[in-house]
């Protein structure tokens, strides 16, 4: 019996990681075909923006409409129902020449990638023991890390040759194999044991996240997120464009994104081990504090080697700090409402998601310089430290209910 659970551990690990890592590297994709369709479609900063920003606003009602759908129906078919969406959707965003159309692609695309990531840490957490919970889903996050790095690759090598629409396609393919590994995936154990029970409405769900013992839990999370999301896609979607204008050429900024992207490895594994020796308070306020710091010098130098330095302990810690904001986020609430009290706080994370790839070029327009917009990151990044010190509790080892 110990056997057969450790090896449905692995195949849900690698089921659902591959199904992240295609999300990662489509987001990944996304920074370089930004600065790609600047040139191709002559886009104004403006323009460029809303493509993160669009792809966030998708992000947002997916996390909140699949969150709600996953207490509902099940993680399993929520599971499915995203990774197709943003698959057909990014195949799709590969054949248009319109910016009109592919805003509406990529909303599709963000909604099925907003859905998709907290309902698989959902689905992960509650199938695997208490005592190993954190690092699983810590290494499920690893799988983004990976799908970034191929997303850096397929820019380095493939955009400035065969176009980012080879980018696309290359992306969505392989994605399309994960949906069909996902048809055979078991639910998650305790979701199965709520069937043929009484299900809380939507409206008693989201009642139940703002009353008694669960409203700090939910008020800690959903400043977490914001602060975490408009920091992570303020910075990394406007990484390659940020080297540009600091003098670079698009092809050395993609060279050298690639080295910084390297760094999220050890990032992820390091924070799979504190998170279940120390605890998840650590490792967030630790890692979150490491990015806020790294943030602040990346945006203070010109120096190259000054900017890779920041930027690679920038992709360690920010990426470590999400492995465990997902570990984190499905332990403060009951099975009954794992998914909407996940998929709200998401949600509304997503709205920094809008805002941060927004700032950027707005910004710059008003004549601010690189250092002031990514001090704004910097203490983004520290108020939501402090959140998870003053409000949160340590849920290591918890049994979940």
């Amino acid at each position: 019996m110990k056997n057969i659970k450790t090896i449905s551990e692995k195949k849900l690990l690698g089921i659902a990681g591959l199904g992240w890592m295609f999300d990662a590297m489509d987001v990944g994709m996304l920074s370089f075909i930004i600065a790609a369709l600047k040139i191709d479609w002559g886009l104004t900063p403006k323009e460029m923006g809303w493509i993160g920003s669009i792809n966030s606003i998708g992000m947002a009602v997916g996390a909140l409409l699949f969150g709600l759908m996953a207490d509902k129906v099940g993680r399993k078919n929520v599971f499915i129902i995203t990774l197709l969406l943003f698959s057909i959707g990014s195949g799709l965003s590969a054949l248009t020449t319109s910016l009109a159309i592919f805003l509406i692609l990529r909303f599709l695309i963000g909604m099925g990638l907003g859905g998709e990531l907290p309902v698989a840490s959902t689905l992960v957490a509650e199938s695997v023991p208490a005592e190993k919970r954190g690092r699983v889903v810590v290494l499920l996050e690893s799988f983004w890390a990976f799908g970034w790095l191929i997303a850096a690759l397929i820019s380095y090598f493939v955009i400035p040759k065969f176009g980012w629409q080879a980018a696309l396609i290359l992306g969505a393919i392989p994605a399309l194999y994960a949906i069909y590994l996902r048809i055979n995936l078991p639910d998650s154990p305790r979701y199965v044991t709520l069937q043929g029970k009484k299900k809380p409405s939507v409206l008693e769900g989201v009642k139940t996240l703002w009353s008694g013992e669960y409203l700090r839990p939910t008020v800690m999370l959903w400043i977490l997120w914001f602060c975490v999301v408009f920091s992570y896609y303020g910075m990394f979607l406007w990484l390659p464009s940020v080297m540009i204008m600091k003098g670079f050429s698009m092809i050395k900024s993609f060279q050298y994104v690639l080295i910084m992207t390297l760094a999220q490895l050890p990032g992820y594994f390091t924070a799979a081990y504190f998170i279940e020796k120390i605890g998840r308070k650590f490792v967030l306020i630790v890692y979150l504090a490491g990015t806020a710091a790294s943030a602040y010098f990346f945006g203070t130098t010109d120096t190259l080697w000054v900017l890779l330095t920041a930027g690679a302990f920038l992709s360690f810690f920010n990426l470590g700090a999400w492995g465990a904001l997902y570990a984190y986020s499905p332990e403060q609430y009951p099975t009954s409402v794992r998914g909407t009290g996940t998929g709200m706080a998401a949600s509304f994370g997503r709205v920094g998601g809008i805002l941060g790839p927004l700032l950027v070029p707005y910004l710059s327009a008003q004549g601010y310089s690189i250092q002031v917009i990514f001090s704004i990151f910097c203490v983004s990044i520290l108020v939501g430290a402090a959140a998870v010190f003053f409000l949160g509790r340590e849920t290591k080892n918890l049994e979940l209910n």
